[in-house]
Order: structure tokens, then sequence, then C-alpha cells
């Protein structure tokens, strides 16, 4: 049980640069500097890839597809593992909406899951969708003793902050002030009785410990609402 669940957020797509919340499926499009992205990741030289899935956005396959010219590696479609809906707030990059995205977001990583976004899901309902498409990958590679690879899912940053702080019990507050970047990946390792470690966070490895606030409106303040 040596291989590990790779969870990288795609490269910068034509939404994060209008820092819109574009969550929908298919979505935008990768620009050159996301798939410029997505290569430079295939090329880090820690992987050992195995298997290679991603979300059904655009921005995800062609992440993928970057990485699988780099890695030779067949990429495959994953049900389950796109980003949080927004419902009534898509295509919205004004404060009020960013600041209601994040508001709920926030309360499921304090343990609200039943939290809604307005017209979309509930953090209850994104587990429910996310993590049985987890499970099946854990169960059929990573729990094999033989299988030594990474699993690879090119997913979306606020989905996969919110999965790996629950599967590896990560704190709540560290998983809400360490966004991922485009092409950053949360890394986590299968450990007994069907539980997961993290093993890094973006450029952070354990122990992962809370950090300093950032002022109340810092999230909306950012250049990209969905990391």
């Amino acid at each position: 049980m040596s291989g590990r669940l790779v969870l990288v957020r795609h490269g910068q797509s034509y939404g994060n640069i209008h820092r819109r919340l574009d969550t929908r499926p298919p979505g935008t499009a990768l620009t050159p500097l996301g798939r410029e992205q997505a290569r430079a990741f295939a090329g880090a030289g820690s992987l050992r890839p195995g298997l290679l899935a991603h979300s059904v956005a655009t921005r995800a396959v062609q992440t993928a597809e970057e990485i699988a010219g780099k890695l030779a590696v067949v990429p495959r479609t994953v049900d389950g593992v796109y980003e949080v809906q927004a419902g009534d707030l898509e295509d919205r990059s004004d404060r009020d909406a960013l600041d209601e995205f994040h508001r709920v977001y926030r309360q499921w990583h304090h343990g609200d899951l039943e939290a809604r976004v307005p017209g979309g899901e509930s953090g209850t309902q994104v587990l429910d969708r996310y993590l049985p498409a987890v499970t099946e990958l854990r169960v059929r590679y990573l729990d094999d003793h033989d299988w030594t690879a990474d699993v690879i899912v090119v997913s979306h940053g606020a989905a996969i902050r919110l999965v790996a702080a629950v599967l590896a019990g990560v704190e709540a507050d560290f998983a809400l002030d360490n966004h991922l970047s485009n092409a950053e990946s949360v890394v986590l390792a299968p450990i007994t009785d069907g539980r997961w470690s993290c093993v890094q966070w973006g450029g952070r490895t354990p122990p992962f410990g809370p950090e300093r606030r950032p002022a109340p409106t810092a999230d909306s303040l950012g250049a990209d609402p969905m990391g």
C-alpha cells in the first residue's frame, strides 16, 4: 500500500483570470499559462504515475491532457469530482457573490455541512458525490498491495480542500487559509482501517497547524475565489 492519491487542481482557466465563480461543467478552458502549469506539474519529478483521472470540466480535461503528454499515461474521466456548484452565484465575480460563497464554504469546514450555496450544493451533497469516487479508486488500486504507483486526479480547488480536510482530519482553519494555486496538489496516503494521511498540501508538509487568520474580506479580495 505505497501508492498515493494526488488531488491536483487544474491549470489556470479563463474563469480564474476573471475571478468568476465558474463551477458548472463544462466551464471555461485553460489559458496558455494554464497549459504550461500542467506540464510543469507533470515534470516536477516526484510523481509515480499509474493512473490519471479528471473531472468532466473542460479545464480539468485539458490539464489531464497536458499531464498525459508528459507522463505517457492515458487520462480517463471520473464522475463526481467536479467543483463545488455555485448555483445562483454562477458566473458572478462581484464582492457580494464571492463573500456569500466563502461564507457558506467556511461553514462546511467548521462542521455545518448542511449549509447550502443559494441554488447550489450543500457540503453534504459535495461529499456524497465526491467520496464514492475516491473510495472506488482506493479499493481498486491503492489498497492492492502490489500497486505502488500514484493515482492522480485532476480536480478543483474548493472541492479538493473540503474533501482532503474531511478524509485526513486536517484542521479547518488550515484548510481555509491555505488555498491551492493552479496545478498545486494535495497528496493523501492510505493508512489502516480506510483512513488517510495528508502528506502534502500545496507547498506545505506536516505538521499542518492553524495559520494566522486573514482579514474577514481576504477571500474576496484574493486573485482567485476558487483555490
